[in-house]
């Protein structure tokens, strides 16, 4: 699938797992064994996964079932403080439709952005972005700019 750029300072702090500590800086590095606890966090197997850290950048690889699983995977390790970008070398045993990935910017809203990628009067649709990224959005009513999202194609 390719690499994946994300904002190197944005996302959910690894120091104590998911708990965002403004005195642990990003610089610190990131571990193959922290971003396995990240995707364990996000209620993702890491079986048959194999993780590694170059820099900022996460490789994955390994299988998984479907394309949406493979998305998922990038964004919990995307959206992780310290990765800029993932390696997603994921094979995909049934591939799908791949989804856009969308960078929230400040002063976005799930409405906005789902009126933006499925067209004016459809902002009602933010629930389906909202399911394309549970995990590893837990909170639907949180985005920060410098997120990535996944919007899905309609059905």
């Amino acid at each position: 699938m390719g690499l994946f750029s994300f904002v190197k300072d944005a996302g959910a702090k690894l120091f104590g797992i998911g708990a965002a500590k403004a005195d642990a800086p990003a610089a610190a590095g990131v571990t193959a064994e922290a971003l396995e606890a990240a995707l364990k966090e996000h209620g993702f197997s890491i079986e048959g996964l194999t993780l590694s850290v170059d820099g900022d950048k996460a490789v994955v690889s390994g299988k998984v079932a479907t394309t949406e699983e493979a998305e998922k995977i990038v964004l919990a390790l995307g959206n992780v403080v310290g990765v800029a970008s993932v390696d997603n070398q994921l094979e995909v045993d049934a591939p799908s439709a791949d989804a856009v990935f969308y960078t929230v910017k400040k002063g976005d809203t799930l409405w906005k952005i789902a009126e933006t990628h499925y067209g004016k009067g459809n902002g009602a649709k933010y629930t389906e972005i909202v399911k394309a990224n549970t995990p590893p959005v837990k909170n639907p009513d949180l985005i920060l700019p410098g997120w990535v999202l996944r919007i899905p194609p309609l059905k």
